[in-house]
């Protein structure tokens, strides 16, 4: 099956095409330089169209119809001029359904593939998309997301005119998902079970989703992570990094260093506590405390460590050795006191997971010698 993008060079189409590239798809793309000649030999050699090709914010009004309505409708034209049953995915818009000239062009493109199916039998998919957000979004052009995330990295000002103002929003990930699985639908001749219209659907105040990106960066300062493993900030979060330069890919860390070694926190979490590593010489023990509460998981990943755990109550004493040639993962209980030597002859290195993060006031770390 051969696929054709129109609109191939833009957000939702660059990303698109990596998916396609990944699945091993074979497309075709049309853009703006390609000529009407090239559009119908594109046309007629596809077998299926995903139309993306559109403006929204053009320099002279009059570009909506000759683009989002005039080209849906030379597309509508080749297809059934050559009575081809091609099926054709139509990326709209919720404008579509507002008298707006953005709004109208969308629509009268979306009437013109409605009335292609009527007379032609063309299986179309008109999806009224909401406001589409991802990597290589544009900002300062009709994105807030996109805006917001390129300017408060930069540390340039964002225009808010009304804080309490809800967006509508799509993930890029999940538009490309969606696409795709329609694609293969139609390959493997399977129902296409859909309402066109892409999942999940999130919605989010203005001031809301300027808060959310500006904690973003205040986690690059602090280390204290946003809860960024599901749902919207999950995508915000990967929408939001995808704006650093080169030069932002990496970020220093305070080093705690002693004769015993190094001791370096990574990350700290708001409610799944925080990582750190710690690095100890020849014959260096480290700990020497129990916790009533909090629980440690240590990883040796370089050397070899002798743990000792002692009942802080009975005195019954317990000890094992670990190596970072075999992983395993030491746990500390509350009530036992724990420490760690290196028993081997280079410097060992131990990752370190605590489920809370370090509390100056609250430490709950009560010296105790195993």
């Amino acid at each position: 099956m051969k696929v054709l993008i129109t609109g191939s060079n833009g957000f939702v189409g660059k990303n698109l095409l990596v998916r396609l590239r990944e699945m091993n798809i074979i497309y075709d793309t049309y853009t703006r330089t390609s000529t009407a000649e090239e559009l119908v030999g594109k046309v007629i050699k596809a077998d299926f169209i995903i139309h993306l090709a559109g403006v929204n914010r053009p320099d002279n009004e009059v570009e909506f119809k000759e683009v989002n309505t005039g080209l849906t409708e030379r597309i509508a034209m080749i297809l059934s001029d050559n009575d081809l049953k091609t099926p054709i995915v139509y990326s709209s818009s919720i404008q579509a359904a507002s008298d707006n000239p953005y709004g109208n062009s969308k629509r009268l493109g979306e009437k013109a593939l409605n009335k292609l199916s009527e007379s032609n039998g063309n299986l179309v998919l008109n999806y009224r998309l909401p406001n589409v957000f991802g990597k290589w979004c544009k900002p300062n052009y009709n994105s807030v997301v996109a805006t917001f995330c390129y300017n408060i990295i930069n540390d340039l000002p964002i225009k808010i005119n009304n804080p309490d103002a809800s967006i509508n929003l799509v993930y890029i990930d999940d538009v490309v998902s969606e696409f795709v699985r329609v694609i293969k639908c139609v390959e493997n001749e399977e129902a296409i079970n859909t309402d066109y219209s892409v999942k999940p659907y999130y919605q989010i105040s203005v001031g809301d989703l300027a808060e959310q990106l500006s904690r973003f960066k205040e986690s690059k300062l602090s280390h204290v992570i946003e809860r960024v493993g599901t749902d919207l900030t999950r995508a915000l979060y990967s929408t939001y990094i995808s704006y650093f330069k080169p030069e932002e890919f990496n970020y220093g860390l305070k080093k705690h260093e002693d004769p015993r070694g190094v001791f370096v926190e990574m990350l700290k979490t708001k409610d799944s506590g925080q990582f750190s590593y710690f690095s100890a010489h020849p014959g260096i023990t480290r700990g020497g405390h129990y916790h009533h509460s909090k629980n440690e998981k240590f990883l040796v990943i370089k050397g070899t460590a002798r743990f000792g755990f002692r009942h802080i109550i009975t005195n019954e004493y317990y000890e094992l050795i670990t190596d970072g040639i075999t992983p395993q993962i030491v746990e500390t209980v509350p009530g036992w006191s724990h420490d760690v030597t290196n028993i081997g002859t280079d410097e060992m290195f131990v990752m370190l997971w605590a489920n809370e993060m370090f509390d100056q006031n609250n430490p709950d770390t009560i010296n105790f010698k195993v």
